[in-house]
């Protein structure tokens, strides 16, 4: 167990004994070192278990993966033996689509579900995403444009060569992944949801993010950061004072 969890959550602190283990997915682009200072500021016993994917950060030399079904797959047995305790699920804007998704196939395994789910700046999925429509033939001039449209929080990458060059591969992977993604009707999950909307995302709005109420059968929360888009990094503190509030519950 010790070597999996390196692999896929290398930057998370274990604890002698959590109560609770918080699983967190990234936005596209972006890795596990997202997460690295939250436990600090979550509430006591919760363990931070930031993901990191293939082809990210510390896992550059893979190949990324853009079918999120065989995602899902690795991530469902990555967490398996970390499931000995209760646990909730966070994912930021790409991420809230792996979580949302590993949430089922969790359920789909028999497995124990997770406490709450936390879904944050992505639009509920059976909604089409308009936002990925110019993509799909743009090619990278297409991509590079709507990073810069959302403001990427490494926006300073987008204009050194190098950098743009190493980092492509993972980008367009990543919004393949989102843009091939097929949503599946299924029954409601029985899991709390918490949306989390920043109030000037122009993609994600609060409006688009009341529609994951549908995706529920025990309960919705609508929480409102005084953010853009990347609220994860820019409004840290508001977004994990919302958080510590839902996990003291």
């Amino acid at each position: 167990m010790g070597a999996e969890r390196r692999f896929w959550f290398p930057l998370s602190a274990p604890l002698a004994r959590p109560r609770l283990r918080m699983f967190c997915f990234p936005f596209a682009g972006g890795g596990a070192s997202i997460f690295h200072r939250w436990s600090q500021a979550l509430p006591s016993g919760v363990e931070v278990c930031g993901a990191q994917l293939p082809g990210h950060e510390t896992r550059i030399a893979e190949p990324p993966l853009s079918d999120l079904v065989a995602l899902i797959d690795e991530i469902a047995g990555a967490v398996d033996a970390l499931l000995d305790v209760p646990f909730v699920l966070f994912g930021h804007s790409m991420g809230a689509l792996i979580a949302f998704e590993l949430a089922r196939r969790l359920r789909a395994l028999g497995r124990r579900a997770p406490e709450r789910l936390f879904v944050s700046a992505r639009i509920a999925p059976q909604t089409p995403d308009e936002s990925l429509q110019a993509l799909r033939n743009g090619g990278d001039a297409a991509l590079l444009a709507e990073l810069k449209r959302l403001d990427f929080t490494a926006s300073e990458i987008l204009d050194e060569p190098e950098m743009l060059e190493l980092v492509l591969p993972t980008l367009r992977a990543d919004f393949r992944l989102c843009n091939s993604y097929v949503y599946r009707t299924e029954r409601p999950l029985h899991v709390p949801i918490v949306a989390l909307a920043g109030l000037h995302d122009r993609d994600a709005g609060v409006d688009k993010m009341r529609e994951w109420e549908r995706q529920t059968s025990a309960g919705f929360a609508m929480r409102v950061i005084d953010g853009d888009h990347f609220f994860v990094i820019r409004r840290r503190e508001a977004l994990l004072a919302e958080l510590s509030r839902d996990l003291l519950e």
